[in-house]
């Protein structure tokens, strides 16, 4: 026999996955109301990592109340990130693995950002040298590493403006293929540490983290390196980029992005600046200084359902004197999004994007320019 509160339970189970709006699959109630989260078995697919792989994160996130001040007689209502965390473990093609989580959230207490993450990993990369004839090398490198990063950033109040410190930690060990080291690694690169702090400002009108509509996102961060911190290394990087977001209609979105990292002094080579767009293997090109601008569109062709396309470009260099000799690497591409969680705004899809040499795929959740 059915009872009336079994049968109540059977069907706020039912809905746990399906939106209150269009009865469309949703993960919102059950992260709402059951504190539940997205198992998220995703394929890897980079290509410097061997170009096929999967895990599984299983991401837990819970909205928080925006903050709500008086400013002049006036009422100001500032959203707040959702709480997020994560944990995930992954696997690829060229015997890349990996254990790690992440938690970033809001303090309102302290109206303050924060996120920490920490992981294990294995990794196997290539790294590209020219050699003194001009000739290209590809050199296989596998580094056993701990990191461990964060930040702390109060939100000024009544201001889109926040600014903290940021932390970054790296236990690694190196080992070559066959052949040995090569030259451009130095011994204390074998087995070393780096200790980082820095200070990070930034200025954030998205409508939301994940998937955003409209706004902006700026940010600059300056970070030291230095043996005083516990540091093999001694050496300082300047990191700044804009998001922006606008719409250009109820179903067309555009995105645009600029990003330059650059580097001064004793930095090892595995943190040495690189190109980062979808299409183009991490640490492919590397340089000094890394300039990149990108465009994304995104079409609602459905409620649910969207495409979008991009492209961008970018340089490696290592001297500002050097930017108009350097080559630009180009890439573009296409894919598709679902509103996997409508009260988060968050979507999730599949992108195929075109570089200098290949192809590559990626599963997407959230934006792609995830920092």
């Amino acid at each position: 026999m059915c009872t009336a509160s079994s049968a109540f339970a059977q069907k706020s189970k039912s809905h746990l996955f399906r939106d209150s709006l269009d009865g469309a699959f949703d993960f919102s109630n059950f992260l709402i109301t059951a504190n539940g989260f997205i198992p998220l078995p995703f394929l890897i697919t980079e290509p410097a990592l061997g170009g096929f792989g999967g895990g599984m994160a299983l991401t837990f996130i819970k909205k928080q109340a925006p903050m709500v001040d008086t400013i002049r007689s006036e009422v100001k209502i500032t959203p707040t990130r959702p709480t997020v965390t994560a944990v995930a473990a992954a696997y690829t093609a060229n015997d890349t693995w990996l254990l790690g989580g992440v938690r970033s959230g809001f303090w309102r207490k302290l109206r303050t950002k924060y996120r920490i993450a920490a992981a294990y990993a294995n990794v196997n990369l290539g790294f590209f040298r020219t050699g003194a004839g001009g000739e290209e090398r590809e050199f296989e490198i596998n580094m056993r590493t701990v990191p461990v990063s964060g930040f702390l950033m109060k939100q000024f109040k009544g201001s889109e403006w926040s600014a903290g410190i940021q932390y970054m930690f790296l236990k690694t060990k190196v080992k070559a293929g066959a052949g040995g080291l090569p030259d451009f690694i130095e011994d204390k690169e074998v087995d070393s540490n780096v200790s980082v702090p820095g200070l990070v400002v930034e200025f954030d009108t998205r409508d939301n983290i994940f998937t955003p509509d409209k706004g902006v996102r700026f940010q600059v961060g300056f970070n030291w390196s230095d043996d005083a911190f516990g540091s093999d290394y001694n050496y300082t990087n300047l990191d700044v980029f804009t998001f922006f977001y606008h719409p250009f209609s109820k179903k067309l979105f555009g995105g645009f992005r600029w990003e330059m990292q650059q580097v001064f002094d004793d930095v090892p080579f595995y943190l040495i600046p690189y190109v980062d767009l979808r299409g183009i293997p991490v640490m492919r090109y590397q340089g000094d200084i890394v300039s990149v601008v990108e465009a994304e569109f995104r079409w609602d062709f459905k409620p649910r359902w969207s495409l979008v396309a991009y492209a961008g470009t970018s340089k490696a260099y290592d001297s500002w004197s050097e930017f108009s000799d350097s080559a630009y690497r180009t890439s573009g591409g296409t894919g598709f999004r679902y509103l996997m969680a409508r009260k988060f705004k968050l979507r999730m899809g599949v992108d195929v994007a075109r570089g200098p040499e290949d192809w590559a795929y990626y599963i997407v959740m959230g934006s792609s320019w995830v920092r």
